[in-house]
């Protein structure tokens, strides 16, 4: 796990090493444990890591293979590099190295750009091609790893991170109104290739785009899972599901315990990251570091879950540490957070995240998380909705239940000039949804926060929270062979039992019924809940900051009316109106955005 920026030049002239290394520098959280750069001609890399597999200088990144004509940078982490690299071996490549950035970049040399087809696991690469003069960008299936560009006419540039980008300078930082209304209607989600900025895109999961020297740009999906029902699995039972599901999930948490350091898991106690707990116990793992996060309760909600988590943690004997965050001002870690955003994210959870962060950082380098399992198995309440109407109905039913407003909303929010002429988030979850390969709206609903929602809520969540803490967060729901499997599962197999049936039997095999059996619980952060005190003071000085007032994308009216009563106005999913305007005046402000 690191952090890697680059340039490319197209118009003939020499990349600019200061750039990159001014880029690279903003990463060091990602990357504290080195650093390297890299320069030859138009092109510059630049390299911040984290040392996971093969801690030895050898390993150090840019990667420069002089025999093949390559040099790469690469942020992830290839679960299979063992077996690819006796593969490349048996192929006559040589390695310098025993980690597995060198995996990919002899990968390359012997596959080319169907080189991603033949890793497993996460990442983000860039790979300069010292012959043709060629530039290959790839990302992993499900967008685990960011990959931001910035491009101008005869450069590219390309981060880990969105700030990245900003440090070189030259970026065009006003808002895309496009984006800004999916932010405002997609619930802070704003679908690749976009960002909340014009001069800032992002390449979209799945992806290989290769850029040539002459300024052509061509790009390949290589992944794109069936949502549809096959005939090898046509005579399946519940059971011959859940064997299948529990063998490939197995696998997933086996292949991402791949580390030359201890790797402990979140253990939220609810039955997705106790299940990861469970299955690394029944693969042998003893004294398994587990962590659970807790708030004091504000207004009689509780803030934490440690009842489930301590059992989970007693059951399988783990060396569990509870993190207890007692009442105190929660601005301090709310500007923390925000700052480590890549991009805008409403999600009370991101404060959490980072907290749970900041004191796992401590104790290992790695971790394993449950995230990605109410997308993938339809734990989600506007699941069993669509499970009522026809595909043609799809689009309405998603709406209600996710959507935070339509046309009609946004121009009771924003003032006429940032009003674009259509309502861009509908369109494009309608499209999303209407696309060939999923079979019934509830497979529609699932890909479509499969491939979009997760990857751009709570996945970059979870990137961006852990990395600023140099911690490296896997995620064994989101093992594409596992995501493959669960897209041909029916869906009534899914959505039994309100929601994740299929994985709840699965947990009964293993875990105790109190964990299963339980209300579905979300990382609670009562004081930000509800806006009030200090908070609502801090949403209100972003709102009214002069950057703001020079901005001028909401509408007086608006926002005074909900200053007045700041909790009176929810979204569908319940997250506050006012939080979501000033979440994202302060992510402006706190990234120097004028």
């Amino acid at each position: 796990m690191c952090g890697l920026a680059g340039e490319f030049r197209r118009d003939a002239s020499r990349a600019d090493i200061g750039t990159v290394e001014r880029m690279a520098a903003t990463m060091c959280d990602r990357g504290p444990d080195g650093g390297g750069v890299w320069a030859q001609g138009p092109v510059a890399l630049g390299h911040r890591r984290l040392k996971i597999i093969d801690l030895s200088a050898a390993s150090g990144q840019p990667i420069v293979d002089s025999a093949a004509g390559l040099t790469g940078v690469f942020n992830g982490c290839i679960y299979n590099y063992r077996e690819l690299r006796a593969e490349l071996a048996a192929k006559g490549h040589h390695f310098f190295s025993s980690g597995d950035s060198e995996v990919v970049i002899k990968a390359y040399a012997e596959w080319g750009l169907d080189f991603v087809d033949h890793l497993i696991g996460m990442f983000a690469v860039a790979i300069s091609e010292r012959d043709s003069g060629r530039l290959v960008l790839a990302r992993d299936r499900l967008g685990i790893k960011p990959l931001y560009l910035a491009e101008s006419p005869g450069v590219v540039r390309f981060a880990s991170t969105l700030p990245a980008l900003l440090a070189g300078g030259g970026v065009d930082t006003t808002i895309d109104p496009v984006a800004l209304a999916h932010y405002l209607s997609f619930h802070s989600i704003v679908p690749p290739p976009r960002t909340i900025l014009r001069g800032v895109t992002k390449l979209p999961p799945a992806t290989v785009r290769v850029y040539e020297p002459d300024g052509a740009t061509h790009e390949r999906v290589y992944w794109d899972p069936s949502f549809l029902r096959r005939g090898e699995h046509s005579g399946w039972s519940e059971k011959d599901w859940q064997d299948a599901l529990l063998e490939s999930l197995t696998t997933a948490v086996r292949r991402r315990m791949v580390a030359d350091v201890p790797v402990g898991v979140l253990l939220s106690g609810g039955l997705d990251s106790s299940l990861v707990v469970a299955l690394l116990a029944g693969e042998g793992q003893r004294g398994l570091s587990t962590f659970s996060i807790g708030f004091d309760a504000v207004g009689g909600r509780e803030g934490d879950e440690f009842r489930y988590s301590d059992v989970v943690a007693k059951t399988f004997d783990t060396d569990h540490h509870q993190i207890r965050v007692a009442a105190q001002d929660l601005v301090p870690p709310l500007e923390a957070a925000v700052s480590a955003m890549s991009e805008p994210m409403v999600s009370h959870d991101c404060v959490a995240f980072y907290l749970l962060s900041q004191e796992v950082s401590r104790h290992v380098k790695v971790v394993q998380s449950g995230q990605g399992a109410d997308e993938i198995l339809g734990g989600y309440h506007w699941y069993p909705p669509l499970a009522a109407v026809e595909r043609g109905q799809a689009l309405d039913t998603y709406a209600r239940a996710f959507f935070d407003r339509d046309a009609s909303g946004l121009a009771q929010v924003l003032n006429r000039e940032w009003l674009t002429d259509a309502d861009p988030a509908r369109e494009f979850v309608a499209a999303h949804l209407a696309r060939a390969g999923a079979q019934t709206a509830v497979d529609a609903g699932l890909r479509l926060d499969t491939q979009i929602m997760l990857t751009d809520d709570p996945v970059k969540r979870v990137d961006n929270m852990t990395m600023a803490h140099g911690l490296e967060a896997r995620v064994p729901f989101l093992d594409h062979e596992f995501v493959e499997l669960a897209a041909a599962c029916p869906p009534e197999l899914k959505l039994a039992q309100g929601g994740k049936g299929v994985l709840k039997e699965i947990g009964r095999r293993v875990l105790p019924h109190e964990v299963i059996d339980r209300p579905k619980g979300y990382f609670p952060v009562p004081g930000l809940t509800h806006l009030e005190g200090k908070l609502l003071d801090r949403v209100r000085d972003a709102l009214s900051a002069p950057e703001a007032r020079r901005r001028d994308l909401f509408r007086t009216d608006y926002v005074n009316a909900l200053l007045d009563a700041p909790n009176a106005e929810l979204t569908p999913l319940n997250g506050n109106k006012l939080w979501q305007l000033g979440l994202l005046e302060m992510w402006l402000q706190s990234h120097g955005i004028d």
